[in-house]
């Protein structure tokens, strides 16, 4: 049973589940709006909600956080600068999950991820 069990494993090794959450991260801070699976943007979700809270505060401790988990000048200045500050107000549910269509080649379900 995996009851409480704390993340979706997404049939990847630690390192590429890492890797793939940062890729979708910066994605979605450079564009945001991307269309991925459904499991992937529900774990999105959870690692670009937490990068926006660390965001909000706008100090330099944050830039550091922040690029700690990117890895990416610009998306970092993006989501401190510009992104980060549309939600000063706002507690949680940055990002909104839309159910799309099945992908033709092996029937996945599709989802679009975006800032709200």
């Amino acid at each position: 049973m995996r009851h409480k069990h704390g993340y979706r494993k997404l049939s990847r090794t630690s390192s590429h589940r890492k890797a793939l959450l940062k890729n979708l991260a910066i994605a979605i801070i450079e564009r945001e709006k991307i269309e991925t699976t459904v499991p992937k943007a529900k774990e999105l979700k959870r690692y670009i909600e937490r990068l926006v809270t660390v965001a909000r505060n706008a100090d330099f401790n944050t830039h550091r956080q922040v690029f700690a988990a990117l890895q990416s000048k610009e998306a970092t200045k993006k989501l401190i600068n510009e992104i980060a500050p549309k939600y000063e107000g706002r507690n949680g549910g940055y990002t909104s999950i839309v159910k799309t269509r099945i992908r033709k080649g092996d029937a996945t379900p599709m989802a679009f991820i975006s800032f709200i």
